[in-house]
């Protein structure tokens, strides 16, 4: 009765230093803490750092306590002191995943959160110190050597590697991933394999969360990032623009050379007007050279619709104010096929993000299009109109009277 009685004494007195110790930590840390410019105390406050200390102190009240009041040859003495190194264990356990919470908040708050997250090694020693305190508790709870239990688990180091094996994949690919600066939380990546498009939310140990563009929410292995093939456009964010390259694909019946008059309209537009007096010196020079009649078709050298269209366009994206200058950019021809033959545009917007990309993209190719009649060109569209008008237009043989 008397070790009962000393027992409920003991976990009373506990319970009101738990009480004091609690009440004087609150009125006083925040206090302090409210005064102080740095930002690690608060961060410390806001994840429960001092709250979790606070249970240390009736942990060491019964541990101390317990030696007093009750003789240590009873099974309550052992109850107690059990519970109340556990106590202290799993105690100490919280106010270190309470630390490196806030150690994980201060760094993802700094400029060095842009180069490499630590989420995963933060969560591998959150996993550490709990596997060490789950050793340490085994060994209390049966009065063993914690080196000896830890012993008897390698008979079982295949299951643990079962069961372990996305987190130690995963602490692998941390490391090269934080090593390498390969990806950060903010990356665009695209892995077609998990249809994932959009941004990294944040690099855990086990998982990856991605964001896609249409809100979803993606989960990923972490080492996925490793082995398979991820495009990640950190490069075009960093650099100085983003790509454009699209083609649009001529009428090849609407592909011509250029008369007099044609050169004439051509010589007053702003963008080509140095390009038509350079190519029409160039001609004259050439078939004086080699005595060739400018007449003859068949021999002499003319400019096309399609090459000065091509002129026209290249000048045209070297003074666009949204076009990076800097970077290569080009109109090419490419190999023409069934649809026509493809003229495409390879430059770089000065504009990145999304919704100005597109909006420069669509500018510049709505100029392009709208320019084509200019140039007497035709852009190639399956069944259209003026390819039906054109079938109306074409003259039919009519035959002599009395001939079959």
């Amino acid at each position: 009765m008397y070790k009962l009685l000393a027992a409920a004494v003991i976990v009373t007195i506990a319970l009101l230093v738990y009480i004091v110790v609690r009440l004087l930590v609150n009125f006083y840390a925040e206090r302090l803490i409210k005064k102080t410019k740095s930002g690690w105390d608060d961060a410390l406050l806001a994840h429960g750092f001092f709250t979790r200390l606070v249970h240390l102190a009736p942990a060491l009240t019964i541990y101390l306590m317990t030696p007093v009041l009750i003789e240590e040859t009873g099974l309550l003495h052992g109850l107690l002191v059990k519970t109340s190194l556990l106590y202290m264990m799993y105690t100490a356990l919280l106010t270190i995943f309470s630390l490196l919470s806030t150690l994980e908040y201060m760094y993802n708050a700094s400029y060095l959160a842009n180069r490499a997250s630590i989420t995963g090694f933060i969560q591998v020693g959150k996993l550490m110190f709990s596997i060490l305190v789950l050793l340490l508790s085994i060994s209390i709870i049966i009065e063993r050597n914690p080196l000896l239990i830890l012993s008897g688990l390698t008979a079982l180091a295949a299951v643990l590697l079962l069961i372990f094996r996305d987190t130690i994949l995963g602490f692998v690919a941390g490391i090269q991933i934080a090593a390498n600066r390969m990806f950060k939380n903010g990356d665009w990546i695209q892995l077609t394999k998990y249809e994932v498009d959009g941004e990294i939310q944040e690099i855990g140990l086990t998982n990856v969360k991605v964001q896609n563009w249409d809100m979803t929410i993606s989960t990923l292995p972490t080492y996925s990032l490793t082995n398979e093939a991820v495009k990640n456009w950190r490069g075009m964010e960093e650099s100085g623009g983003r790509r454009i390259k699209r083609a649009i694909y001529i009428d090849i019946h609407s592909i011509k050379l250029c008369d007099d008059a044609m050169l004439e309209r051509f010589g007053k537009i702003r963008y080509l007007s140095e390009y038509i007096d350079k190519k029409l010196n160039e001609l004259r020079v050439y078939h004086k050279d080699y005595d060739i009649d400018e007449t003859d078709l068949l021999n002499s050298r003319r400019l096309t619709n399609i090459g000065t269209f091509r002129a026209y366009l290249q000048n045209y994206l070297s003074k666009h104010p949204k076009i990076n200058q800097s970077l290569t950019y080009m109109v090419r021809q490419l190999p023409p096929n069934e649809l026509g033959l493809p003229l495409e545009l390879y430059c770089f917007s000065i504009e990145k993000s999304w919704t100005n990309y597109e909006s420069v993209q669509a500018e510049i190719f709505d100029h392009v299009l709208a320019m084509l009649d200019t140039f007497d060109l035709r852009a190639y569209q399956r069944d259209s109109h003026i390819m039906v008008a054109n079938r109306a237009e074409k003259p039919t043989m009519t035959l002599p009277a009395g001939t079959s």
